[in-house]
């Protein structure tokens, strides 16, 4: 089972983001790039402009997590302008299925975000329509916060519906992620993984992000729902 680490550039140096990305560029599978609009979340982030010229000069995989409102009309056009994968949240979305939909067919893998708030029970009949689903382990908005352990019946039920239904669908998490918490994400069925302040705030994120990979490979070689 393939272990994915997602470095959050909100925790990088927005001075110089093209050279942040690169510092961690053949170690990180993906970067993770929020996207706010103080409007769904209570922060401000960076737009489609800057997003569009990151995806120009930067040789990582990115994934967009869109904590935006009206997701319907805005996240297919983050995969027109070069997003791997967009992200976003079903809270945002008054059709999520058509949401995910219209993300493919732009040619970008489709996720859905879920609040710790948010029920998961309620869009377990989505999961054939998404290629990853986000487990928030932090509320949305901001970078540094505490990891919230009590997501993780949510996780574990993602792995199960995942499970029980033959699907591809890789599971994420996000929000105080770091070397104290990743193994219990991994052991209750998460495999890639956002990490922020735990890879950019070390004095060297690649080992960092080395190091998070092994433990949560770890977790997941011992855990209940990996295939031996």
């Amino acid at each position: 089972m393939g272990i994915r680490i997602s470095p959050s550039i909100l925790s990088a140096d927005f001075g110089h983001l093209v050279a942040e990305c690169e510092r961690v560029a053949g170690a990180a599978d993906w970067l993770h790039v929020d996207v706010m609009d103080n409007q769904f979340v209570p922060n401000l982030t960076i737009g489609p402009v800057v997003v569009e010229a990151l995806f120009k000069q930067v040789s990582t995989p990115i994934d967009c997590h869109l904590m935006i409102s009206d997701a319907d009309k805005w996240a297919p056009g983050y995969a027109e302008i070069g997003a791997k994968s967009v992200t976003f949240h079903v809270e945002a979305a008054a059709n999520p299925r058509q949401v995910a939909r219209d993300i493919r067919a732009k040619g970008a893998r489709a996720g859905m975000a879920i609040k710790p708030g948010t029920k998961l029970d309620d869009y377990e009949e989505l999961f054939p329509e998404l290629d990853m689903i986000l487990i928030m382990t932090v509320e949305p908005g901001f970078g540094g916060q505490s990891f919230m352990s009590d997501q993780m019946p949510k996780v574990r039920r993602s792995r199960e519906i995942i499970r029980d239904l033959n699907l591809d669908t890789w599971i994420q998490v996000d929000g105080g992620v770091a070397g104290a918490t990743i193994a219990e994400c991994a052991d209750a069925g998460a495999d890639t993984f956002v990490a922020g302040s735990a890879v950019y705030n070390k004095p060297d994120p690649v080992a960092a992000i080395s190091e998070l990979r092994a433990s949560a490979q770890a977790a997941t070689d011992a855990s209940w729902w990996c295939s031996h």
